[in-house]
């Protein structure tokens, strides 16, 4: 029974993880992309008409922005400047918070063709050039190039780019690669569906169609997070999203740590449990036979408990189930 009552507590433990949003099934449905910000707000791509619209968690409509070419968005993780790049338009555009460009960075007169490009701050952009095969350092805000690096490394179906502590993550389709800045490879493995690069203080996140991976440096990929069943997925620095039969699901990273803990009590309250169950043992009544040779025991022991053996207690409980009678 126990055991039961244990499982019920599990099961509603893992249910109450999970919480649908209320966001129209229709607009999921097209969706091509989702991220979260870290107040909740999501953000939805569709390729169809490439609009960027920005909600609530409850499903209210935020902002909109129309693109004439596909964009990437790189993070929000700062809702007040979102970074987009177009490979199409070769530009760089930065939107606020309500969805309104601020500001536009054009790569065409500049430099040759980009594949990618990573906004490091508000100021600093890398970029992998495919026509001279080179990593370059600029500073958009003057104009200038701060640094400029040899890479000649395949980028075809590139994901993402990230530069993080003198080291180049390049995500690809199916692999993710770590590189020194003298092109030295430190890393490499295989990974199906990468999208994008997420960095939270010292982990970098790697988030594909279905999972969500932590990179352990130089050492291996572990997965965080997954749904085979899910279209897209997402996460802030409190959830997990995903999108899965064209609704919006929120697993709380806090309900989660709870339930892994939930599985595997530890020996001290293993101890405390059954603490309670021997105090929950009913006495017996002081009428009965079992509550009279209860009471003669008691005696015998208070008296000289060096007698109160064996045999003295089978004697003594004779008598009472005898006078009982």
């Amino acid at each position: 029974m126990k055991i039961l009552h244990l499982i019920f507590i599990l099961l509603f433990c893992s249910l109450s993880a999970q919480n649908m949003l209320p966001l129209d099934t229709l607009k999921l449905k097209e969706a091509k992309d989702m991220l979260a910000d870290d107040y909740g707000n999501l953000y939805i791509y569709k390729n169809k008409d490439f609009s960027l619209t920005k909600y609530d968690s409850l499903g209210k409509q935020l902002g909109q922005m129309m693109l004439t070419v596909p964009y990437k968005v790189q993070s929000v993780q700062n809702p007040l400047t979102v970074a987009l790049f177009s490979e199409n338009a070769q530009e760089m555009k930065f939107i606020d918070q309500n969805m309104n460009e601020i500001q536009k960075v054009d790569f065409k007169h500049k430099f040759g063709f980009i594949k990618m490009a990573y906004a490091e701050d508000l100021q600093q952009l890398w970029l992998l050039d495919d026509s001279t095969k080179r990593l370059i350092q600029y500073n958009f805000r003057n104009e200038t190039i701060i640094n400029s690096y040899p890479f000649d490394a395949s980028f075809d179906e590139l994901s993402d780019l990230l530069v993080y502590e003198n080291k180049v993550y390049i995500l690809t389709k199916k692999q993710i690669r770590v590189y020194t800045f003298k092109f030295e490879k430190v890393f490499e493995a295989g990974i199906e569906n990468g999208k994008r690069f997420r960095r939270e203080n010292e982990a970098v996140l790697i988030i594909t169609d279905n999972s969500v991976v932590k990179y352990i440096p130089e050492k291996e990929l572990v997965t965080v997070f997954s749904n085979p069943d899910a279209r897209i997925v997402d996460k802030n620095t409190l959830s997990y999203f995903e999108i899965k039969a064209n609704k919006l699901y929120l697993y709380s990273l806090e309900n989660k740590q709870e339930d892994s803990l939930q599985t595997e009590p530890d020996p001290k309250r293993k101890d405390t449990v059954q603490d309670v169950e021997r105090s929950e043992i009913k006495p017996a009544e002081p009428d009965s036979p079992e509550g009279k040779l209860e009471k003669k025991t008691e005696e015998i022991e208070s008296e000289n408990p060096a007698e109160s053996s064996l045999q003295k207690l089978i004697e003594d409980s004779s008598e009472v189930q005898s006078a009982s009678v």
